[in-house]
């Protein structure tokens, strides 16, 4: 440290932790081998892009940190706990309620409203309805929608829904968002509101997020950017 520096900043406490992480997929007799022995840790309340080639495995990554997919080799913890080692009720209710999932495409449903949409991941919870149209209609309003509450995807521009698919992601205020390639419909200027949209629930509900781009403008607000390659992670930037 230089002279007159400050102190270093306390490590945040780990959120989410994969060790040995291997991830193989098979094209008849032959292996194709994406996670290769993967480390990777997430602080609570963190921002972190996943940058690489396209092909290299970045949503392959997320859908195991996720549990969408188990992994071929290695563990996956949360606070703690091993992913895997639950069984598929346990892990379906973390998923429910500690993660959320934004994708490239907003996957809403087009016969319901923007407050449905959002509404969704609290009715599969089984929360009362009036306590999650609530918390969909104060998320809306946090992304900047609170007009558009009756509004079918349809009747919303790309980045409206890409909003909306945010807001569902966040209501039942989860400890971690996953988001792979969430700006990559988007134009520029669209996808710089994604950008802040994503910082400012950061720091507004702590949420931690990791999120897989080819966005440069969006590595930029993350505050660290690790690199894939070769089935590994490799740090390339601090902020």
């Amino acid at each position: 440290m230089s002279e007159g520096a400050g102190a270093a900043a306390a490590p945040l406490p780990v959120l989410l932790r994969a060790a040995g992480l291997a991830k193989n997929f098979y094209d008849g007799d032959r292996e194709i081998r994406v996670l290769r022995g993967l480390d990777f840790e997430a602080g609570a309340g963190e921002r972190i892009a996943i940058v690489g080639q396209s092909g290299v495995g970045k949503s392959t990554l997320l859908h195991v940190l996720g549990s969408l997919e188990p992994p071929s080799g290695g563990v996956v913890y949360f606070e703690g706990q091993d992913l895997f080692a639950l069984d598929p009720a346990a892990l379906a209710r973390f998923r429910n309620r500690m993660l959320g999932f934004v994708f490239q495409f907003h996957y809403l449903l087009a016969d319901f409203t923007a407050l449905e949409n959002v509404m969704m991941p609290g009715m599969i919870a089984r929360l009362p309805l009036p306590e999650i149209r609530a918390r969909a209609a104060e998320m809306l309003e946090l992304v900047g929608l609170g007009d558009k509450f009756e509004r079918r995807p349809a009747e919303l521009s790309g980045g409206e829904q890409q909003r909306v698919a945010v807001a569902r992601a966040v209501v039942m205020r989860p400890r971690l968002v996953l988001a792979d390639e969430p700006t990559g419909n988007l134009d520029p200027q669209t996808a710089d509101e994604v950008h802040e949209l994503f910082t400012m629930l950061n720091r507004k509900l702590g949420i931690t997020l990791v999120v897989a781009t080819h966005n440069e403008r969006l590595t930029q607000v993350m505050g660290r950017t690790l690199r894939l390659r070769d089935g590994r992670l490799f740090d390339e930037r601090i902020r």
